[in-house]
């Protein structure tokens, strides 16, 4: 028995959904869609100030997305210590990774969630030293493959995956290098299904405030999340 069957049977919601059910209006069978395809959304934010330009970004992204309905996170890597692989192979064998760290706190919520989205500052024109050494540390989630597409060997959990970036600059190439890693390690070689970037240039002196505030980047932000699996 599905969802619409259950609530037509009994007047309500099974536990599972019935805390959104409560802010549903009416019971037409695209809202009981609406409320079935809820996505967990995890934002990891790789670094920048505590209320800087990636940070509004991000928080912007989540509003849109939680006003849509989906369940919401934000993990800023600034209070979360995260090493970057060393290449030991040890997880090749049946052994956890051996960086005694704050990754495997995560693990969890990466498993669960349904997108991950990147988050980070334009360092050195690509995505930040913390945001780097948290994706080199997917290799030791990932599993067997027995066959392995070419080039790759092994399995990762695939996610939805989204990419947001606030820099200084605004030029035509601001991005490349960090637009490129995420396409060639995250989508094509990691697997994960590309849902996005928006890539927040122009945000003012790097020596001053932040000041994504006077763009309309937030605002791209919040629709971005709020849109994000609109059909």
């Amino acid at each position: 028995m599905n969802v619409i069957s259950m609530v037509e049977k009994s007047g309500k919601p099974p536990a599972c959904v019935y805390g959104i059910w409560q802010h549903t209006k009416t019971k037409s069978e695209s809202e009981y869609q609406e409320v079935i395809s809820m996505k967990n959304i995890l934002v990891i934010q790789g670094g920048g100030r505590p209320n800087g330009n990636t940070s509004q970004l991000a928080d912007a992204f989540l509003k849109g997305a939680l006003e849509a309905g989906h369940k919401t996170e934000k993990i800023s890597l600034n209070k979360f210590e995260v090493k970057g692989c060393i290449g030991c192979n040890a997880c090749r064998y049946g052994k956890p990774c051996i960086q005694k760290d704050d990754f495997n706190k995560i693990v969890p919520k990466i498993k669960e969630a349904d997108l991950l989205v990147f988050a980070s500052p334009l360092f050195f024109w690509t995505i930040s030293s913390k945001l780097k050494a948290f994706i080199e540390r997917f290799y030791c989630i990932a599993e067997e493959d027995p066959n392995p597409p070419y080039g790759r060997y092994e399995r990762y959990p695939v996610k939805d995956a989204a990419l947001l970036m606030t820099s200084a600059d605004n030029l035509f190439w601001t991005y490349e290098q960090a637009v490129s890693y995420y396409k060639f390690a995250v989508i094509n070689y990691m697997g994960f299904k590309d849902k996005g970037m928006l890539l927040a240039g122009g945000c003012g002196d790097t020596n001053g405030r932040p000041q994504i505030d006077k763009t309309d980047h937030l605002q791209k932000a919040y629709e971005f999340g709020k849109n994000i699996y609109k059909e």
